[in-house]
């Protein structure tokens, strides 16, 4: 029998994205903190758990010695929707066998890898079930199989999934494995997990395989942020459910009651936090009861921090695909759904419609008179391609929705478009990627299209130029820029004139857009330190009023330059240092 004391075990990170759950860096899910807790429940000192993630595998191959020399390694990660990743990138299959090759000891493997695994992590794709030559595929709890084959001394486990009494007692005891991550503490949001399972039966999603809705009592995530709050982590998001809305009530109607308990409780336990965020909303509920959504919408916007969206899962405007494949809600229920968000929560601090100020005013609001903030909460629309009953139609019925939105006034945050992934247990396995591959061209084409046409002109109205963003965070350089992102869900990425330290955060005023980012300068500029690409990225400065600016140093206040409103991006801070 092996002594649960005597182990030396090494937690691999390969990162998750599924439909309601994220874990590519900044993000960690829950997988990797669930299953060190777990260990420990079963007896495993702290001392002798490891923790990293794959790409600290990749940058460092002495990292793989404790690979090889653990008596038990665990990997979890899968990716069962498609992405594009900017901190750290999900690990391959042919990565995952190594791991299994290169480890001495036991192996297991759990996560949404058990539901398939393709020959690359990208959409318009088939999987299969493959254990990847691992001892152990944990094809349910990866975390409750761990606790069991340590018990057992590592002969084996039956399938299971963890209760809330484990689970509550498992993420505070796991909580200490953030410290191992290498974003840790400052760059590093811990995902949250409120429920699984859905009630509904979209036939791509894997979400319902976790079965009907199943809720983890307030006091219990509230317990957790406590345990992570004292570990350093300042940034959390609730995107572990299908539903924000449905926490707590019956899988389906609001419970604003819930929400005030869990939101509430977050703010109490961790006052000092820098980010609260969610992920996905189901816009069915919104306009299904529309007054208990409005109330609950209201409670996460008095919460959240700016910035915050709600994923609505659309997935196709086209009526022919959502009755073919048993979508919930109507392109014309969406919009409602879009609207209520942008009246509720679509206000920007400080600002109109800001109920701690303003009891009388209205959101969404934008343009030049708005208050320099992010909204408080938006709607994002997700849309998947390649489902059955797709043709060409579809794609201008999507077009055709998103531009309503848009000519009516109103804010998404992101448009989410991306082909579907086919999973074994899904109603997709059996057409696969056939649709998606025979509309490759078609789907390039029309995503470029709304790029242009609505992500552009949607993002200027989200963020104004003189819209500031706190705290963003520089993470690579490019072109002789420097880029970088907030923390928080679907973060904007920000591209700044120069070269600046990685690592180091700053805050940003919005100066200019792209499709899905936007240019910025450090807030406040001053102007008698600016350079040339810093002044001429401001609008109304091209590069001869920038050179006026610089000869005519110094100056000693801001009003000494005469741009329209350049107030909003500068000031004179320090004359005595002027070029």
């Amino acid at each position: 029998m092996t002594d649960p004391e005597t182990l030396d075990v090494t937690i691999v990170d390969g990162y998750v994205d599924e439909p309601a759950h994220f874990g590519v860096p900044p993000y960690i899910s829950t997988y990797p903190r669930y299953a060190a807790g777990a260990l420990v429940d079963a007896g495993v000192p702290r001392e002798r758990i490891t923790y990293h993630t794959i790409d600290e595998l990749r940058e460092d191959n002495a990292v793989w010695r404790d690979v090889e020399d653990a008596d038990l390694m665990v990997y979890v990660g899968g990716m069962t929707v498609p992405g594009k990743y900017v901190g750290g990138t999900p690990a391959e299959p042919d990565e995952v066998r190594e791991l299994a090759w290169t480890a001495n000891g036991t192996s297991i493997m759990g996560g949404p890898v058990r539901f398939g695994v393709g020959e690359a992590n990208e959409g318009a794709s088939e999987t299969a079930r493959d254990d990847l030559d691992f001892d152990f595929l944990a094809m349910a709890d990866a975390e409750a199989a761990v606790y069991d084959l340590v018990e057992s001394g590592l002969e084996g486990f039956n399938d299971r999934y963890r209760d809330i009494e484990e689970e509550t007692r498992w993420a505070r005891a796991g909580a200490f494995v953030v410290e191992q991550h290498p974003n840790h503490p400052d760059y590093l949001i811990c995902e949250m997990e409120t429920s699984r399972g859905c009630p509904y039966r979209c036939s791509f999603c894997t979400e319902p395989m976790y079965g009907n809705p199943d809720f983890r009592p307030p006091e219990s995530v509230v317990d957790e942020v406590d345990a992570l709050s004292d570990r350093g982590v300042k940034h959390f998001r609730l995107g572990r459910q299908a539903d924000i809305l449905a926490y707590g009530g019956d899988g389906e109607a609001p419970n604003p009651d819930a929400l005030r308990r869990l939101y509430g409780g977050i703010r109490e336990v961790a006052p000092d936090l820098e980010t609260l965020h969610l992920d996905n909303m189901n816009p069915i509920t919104v306009v299904k009861w529309p007054e208990k959504a409005r109330e609950g919408i209201r409670i996460i916007a008095e919460h959240n921090t700016p910035g915050d969206t709600a994923a609505f899962g659309l997935e196709s405007a086209d009526p022919d695909v959502m009755s073919d494949n048993n979508l919930n809600v109507t392109a014309d229920q969406c919009f409602e759904a879009v609207k209520i968000v942008n009246e509720v929560a679509g206000w920007r601090p400080g600002g109109d419609g800001d109920p701690r100020t303003d009891a009388d005013g209205s959101a969404p609001n934008f343009g030049d008179d708005a208050a320099r903030r992010l909204p408080k909460l938006l709607p994002g629309i997700n849309l998947v391609h390649g489902l059955k009953g797709e043709t060409r139609e579809t794609f201008e019925h999507n077009k055709r929705f998103l531009q309503r939105v848009y000519d009516e006034g109103l804010m998404l945050r992101r448009v989410n478009i991306r082909q579907v992934m086919a999973f074994e247990g899904t109603d997709m396995a059996e057409t696969g990627a056939d649709i998606a591959k025979d509309h490759k061209q078609l789907f390039k084409q029309y995503k470029q299209e709304v790029r242009e046409t609505i992500d552009n002109p949607m993002l200027q109205r989200v963020a104004p130029p003189g819209t500031i963003l706190p705290d963003v965070h520089l993470e690579y350089h490019q072109d002789g820029k420097t880029f970088g992102r907030q923390l928080g869900t679907y973060p904007l990425l920000v591209g700044i004139p120069g070269e600046r330290e990685l690592g180091s955060v700053v805050d940003i005023a919005v100066t200019d857009h792209g499709y899905r980012s936007v240019t910025g300068v450090p807030y406040p500029l001053d102007l008698n330190s600016a350079s040339m690409n810093e002044l001429t990225a401001i609008p109304g400065i091209g590069r001869s009023t920038a050179g006026d600016v610089v000869v005519n140093r110094p100056y000693e206040s801001v009003g000494d330059i005469d741009v329209d409103s350049i107030e909003r991006f500068v000031t004179a801070q320090s004359p005595e240092g002027a070029d």
